[in-house]
């Protein structure tokens, strides 16, 4: 049973009783922007440390010090070219472009930190399931734990054209592939008993053998032999996010999930997938409350109103129409100079697309009243407001059962997680719907304790 009390929510399991705490994880590109498009050209957004690994040494701190349960870079595999069949909009005006592999990034944040969980984005639909075993486990050795992956399918041709392959295998296909490599890495990840390493200077005995076994995995798609010579990790899986938004989707997702990137246009919509995600999971007997669904929320904080709406003002000035577009299309992978409905979008191609992007264009279209021409060339909403406010309306969804917390992107990189962790967490923890500090080792373990 959950009751609310003044601002705490409280599960009672038996005599037991817990209090729910909301997650909080900092979505990021190694580029010049995340989801709001032009903020690269904001005066206070560093330029000249793009390629410093100060600049993402700081950020995991700041991030740490707020205690965001993990940080993850979202990625893709090229520059996307589908707006009028060229990159110069969508590189020359500075969109969401990936300069810096992340899995470059991610040690030397996981370096910087003790608990921050750190996450990067694989395909499954393009690396073989022992090479992302061998990253995966390798990261989550030298965070002791803190590794994620977040797994996408991959939506778009021209990424699987970057791959060696003339476009992207079908739909339901990939999400079967999915499952495979999901298998496969579980496996290889499982070949190593925890006491494999003996380390026995005065024996000669570095490892036990017989605590190594080969993963001879066989499936539809997807085959590896093992065993991995990555010894097992902390969390032996890494945490696993991912975004399913298509019924497909959401299977995957209620499978494997323990932290879910949504994009609803609504605290109704939220509510809906929430729920859904949930009944999933039930039916397929996992326990709910071993996955967050966490929806993307852009905010700007102000000491005051009047401060917070100017910010925002700002920002929205900044703003490129024509990178709006060209962003736009990448995310509903349709040409927007050709097409402006969703009708038109869905039969100029059947096979790629993401649908929660899709899906959210059209709840922005529904919420404001507006076509979805009109939707896609307007950038993402803005939550301004003072850390009173911002917190009035995170606590609302989250207390409402529309989320479990909340991904950030910043506007302003580094800015907006600095003023967050300053102004809105000392909030959040006053209100006791977050943590005051980390309960946990491991990621894993902070997702389910989360203090």
């Amino acid at each position: 049973m959950t009751t609310r009390e003044g601002s705490r929510v409280t599960t009672r399991e038996g005599s037991r009783v817990t209090t729910r705490k909301m997650h909080l994880v900092a979505y990021l590109k190694s580029g010049p922007n995340a989801s709001y498009p032009s903020t690269w050209r904001h005066p206070s957004a560093t330029l000249d440390d793009l390629f410093d690994p100060r600049r993402w040494e700081h950020c995991a701190r700041v991030l740490e010090a707020a205690r965001f349960d993990a940080c993850f870079f979202a990625d893709g595999l090229g520059i996307p070219d589908l707006y009028k069949g060229s990159y110069d909009d969508y590189l020359g005006r500075g969109g969401q472009l990936s300069l810096l592999d992340p899995m470059v990034i991610a040690p030397l944040m996981a370096r910087a930190t003790e608990h921050l969980g750190i996450g990067v984005t694989l395909s499954t639909s393009f690396i073989a399931p022992y090479v992302i075993a061998r990253y995966l486990g390798s990261l989550d050795l030298i965070s002791n734990g803190r590794a994620a992956w977040n797994v996408v399918t991959t939506g778009r041709d021209f990424e699987a054209q970057n791959c060696g392959m003339p476009g992207l295998p079908p739909k339901e296909e990939r999400y079967d592939m999915a499952d495979e490599v999901m298998e496969a890495c579980d496996a290889l990840w499982n070949g190593w008993e925890e006491d494999a390493l003996v380390l026995d200077r005065e024996r000669g005995v570095f490892a036990d053998p017989s605590k190594v076994r080969y993963a001879n995995y066989q499936g539809k798609y997807i085959s590896t032999r093992g065993p991995l010579s990555i010894p097992r990790s902390p969390q032996v899986r890494p945490g696993i996010m991912q975004a399913g938004a298509s019924p497909r989707g959401r299977a995957f997702a209620a499978r494997w999930a323990e932290m879910i990137f949504a994009t609803p246009a609504t605290k109704a919509d939220s509510l809906a997938y929430r729920t859904d995600i949930r009944a999933r999971m039930e039916a397929i007997g996992r326990n709910p409350d071993e996955c967050a669904v966490l929806p993307s929320m852009t905010v700007v904080v102000g000491e005051t109103e009047s401060i917070a709406r100017e910010k925002a003002a700002h920002l929205e000035s900044l703003v490129d129409p024509e990178l709006v577009i060209a962003s736009s299309s990448w995310s509903v992978v349709a040409d927007l100079s050709k097409v402006d409905t969703p009708e038109a979008m869905a039969a100029a191609d059947t096979n790629q697309g993401v649908q929660g992007h899709r899906d959210r264009m059209l709840q922005v279209a529904k919420a404001k009243g507006i076509t979805f021409a009109e939707a896609v060339r307007q950038p993402r909403a803005l939550v301004a407001g003072t850390p009173s406010m911002i917190a009035d309306i995170m606590e609302d969804w989250f207390t409402s059962g529309a989320c479990d917390g909340f991904i950030l992107p910043p506007t302003i990189f580094p800015a907006t997680f600095e003023e967050f962790g300053r102004m809105v967490v000392p909030e959040l923890q006053r209100r006791g719907i977050f943590r005051r500090d980390y309960a946990g080792r491991t990621l894993r373990e902070n997702l389910r304790n989360p203090g």
